[in-house]
């Protein structure tokens, strides 16, 4: 391995722990400062952490494979996600940065959701930090699989640490520089780093696909198109091959962010209620360059690997193979910087959003309900570290696909909390029995699907991604037992 190569990344690792000793002087003294940043988010900084921590590894692992072998039917995901961080934007980041000061100046999504539904509070923070912890150890375990992944191809036997694997050599280096940053830093570190993590991702993916296409080997767009071409039609098409069936499982990711803790935690922490169309403009411009380079990059990597005889054992690993082949290898460790960016910024979100829960919603909320600031910080640093080592048992498994991982984490919180979170913000008539129903549908629907297989086959036709059948499951029983049961009384109108 090039040396050039451990320079990028030991300056990457070190930036990165750089900046959550910065942040330890400016926002760890409180809980409200570690979990949520003192609400002191830039617009650009919120955009990007949402984004970075959004995407993961799945951007420069995941969809590029699913490019390199599907073709254009895959972009379908990609379109659906883009779609539902815009709307997302629109319908949730405000109203929840909002809602959230006013209901208690909730800093957990457990805890807004008690504030809002105060009847039903203690049961609601319960199963929500439960759903919380267990989906995100699944969903922080992807991001540990695509560091091992990683260090597995890029550094295959370079790297010996007590007899391991080249993949659990990577695991243990992921999450160790990733604990290192969030236990010191919290919310703050974890923003600021998610902010450097995302323009390194964009600028990689600016670069990669133009490098494939016009570097050596490479050929140019016209022969690129020629080639998949040749090779198999089916690349090109948006729509040959694909069924009603396959294409709603893929636009219906985008239902999913309505959701998502990690992501919908960062509208909370926006500095103020008019910076967040700012925030939404960055955010969107972000994650359209990146999925565009991301699609492009697993479609022109096909056809380099095609024109050049490469054979692709693993798919999801084409940006590292093409990063080590055509770049300097101060660049290729840029590269590989920028994966572990997408792979960091996820993990550390994940892992603080669980310790969140566990430390406010458990250990405050039943066990040490007077404790003071500075042992639920401490309280949150160690919670960190426990969901950090689940998370790594669950990924030990070298044969895990990130993809597959994130789908089923994604699909959890989507059912779980997006109808929830959607109806708690925009229908007063929701209630706290609505909201518990509505939860625990969500969750156990999509559980149920992924247990019986209907992810993969349905009714012996293509599998239903179980995300719609959790969705529309966890909306109807809010609408049924909220219109069913008593008004508590519990929204409060927010007079301007």
């Amino acid at each position: 391995m090039a040396i050039g190569v451990w320079i990028s990344l030991f300056i990457y690792f070190a930036l990165m722990i750089a900046i959550g000793f910065y942040a330890m002087r400016k926002s760890t003294s409180t809980s409200e400062g570690y979990i949520l940043g003192g609400r002191s988010l830039s617009p650009a900084v919120a955009a990007l952490s949402a984004g970075a921590s959004d995407m993961s590894g799945w951007l420069l692992l995941g969809l590029p494979g699913a490019m390199f072998v599907s073709g254009l039917g895959s972009a379908w995901i990609g379109i659906g996600l883009f779609v539902g961080a815009l709307f997302n934007w629109i319908l949730v980041a405000p109203r929840l940065r909002e809602q959230t000061v006013h209901y208690g100046n909730a800093i957990t999504i457990p805890e807004f959701l008690a504030n809002r539904f105060p009847t039903r509070a203690i049961p609601l923070r319960t199963v929500s930090a439960i759903v919380i912890v267990v989906f995100f150890s699944v969903y922080t375990a992807s991001g540990l699989v695509a560091g091992g992944k990683l260090f597995e191809s890029a550094f295959s036997g370079v790297i010996n640490i007590g007899g391991m694997s080249d993949y659990s050599a990577g695991i243990l280096i992921t999450l160790g520089v990733v604990l290192v940053y969030t236990v010191i830093g919290g919310f703050l570190a974890v923003s600021m780093t998610d902010f450097v993590q995302g323009c390194i991702m964009m600028l990689a993916l600016v670069i990669m696909p133009l490098v494939i296409l016009y570097g050596d080997g490479g050929g140019g767009l016209a022969q690129a198109d020629e080639t998949l071409r040749q090779n198999d039609p089916l690349l090109l098409s948006w729509t040959e091959g694909l069924t009603i069936i396959g294409w709603l499982s893929a636009v219906t990711w985008g239902l999913g962010y309505f959701g998502q803790p990690h992501i919908i935690v960062r509208f909370m922490a926006v500095r103020s209620l008019k910076d967040v169309p700012t925030a939404r403009n960055i955010g969107m411009s972000w994650m359209f360059i990146s999925l565009v380079g991301a699609i492009t990059m697993g479609l022109f990597g096909r056809a380099y690997a095609i024109r050049n005889g490469m054979d692709i054992a693993d798919p999801e690993t084409i940006f590292i193979v093409l990063a080590d082949l055509l770049f300097h290898p101060l660049v290729t460790g840029f590269l590989y910087a920028a994966l572990l960016a997408a792979v960091m910024s996820t993990i550390s979100s994940q892992l603080l959003v669980a310790s969140s829960s566990l430390t406010e919603d458990f250990y405050r909320l039943f066990l040490r309900k007077h404790a003071t600031e500075k042992e639920t910080v401490r309280v949150g640093r160690i919670s960190v570290v426990l969901v950090g080592l689940v998370a790594a048992v669950i990924a030990s498994d070298p044969g895990s696909q990130v993809l597959g991982l994130v789908s089923n984490a994604w699909a959890g919180f989507g059912a779980a909390f997006g109808p929830l979170i959607i109806l708690s913000l925009m229908w007063p008539r929701t209630n706290g029995a609505g909201a518990i129903a509505g939860m625990i549908v969500g969750a156990v629907t999509v559980g149920v699907w992924i247990m019986l297989g209907w992810n993969a086959s349905f009714l012996g036709g293509p599998g239903v991604y179980e995300i719609m059948p959790g969705f529309a499951a966890s909306f109807i029983a809010i609408l049924l037992v909220s219109s069913m049961t008593a008004d508590s009384g519990e929204y409060q109108q927010i007079t301007r």
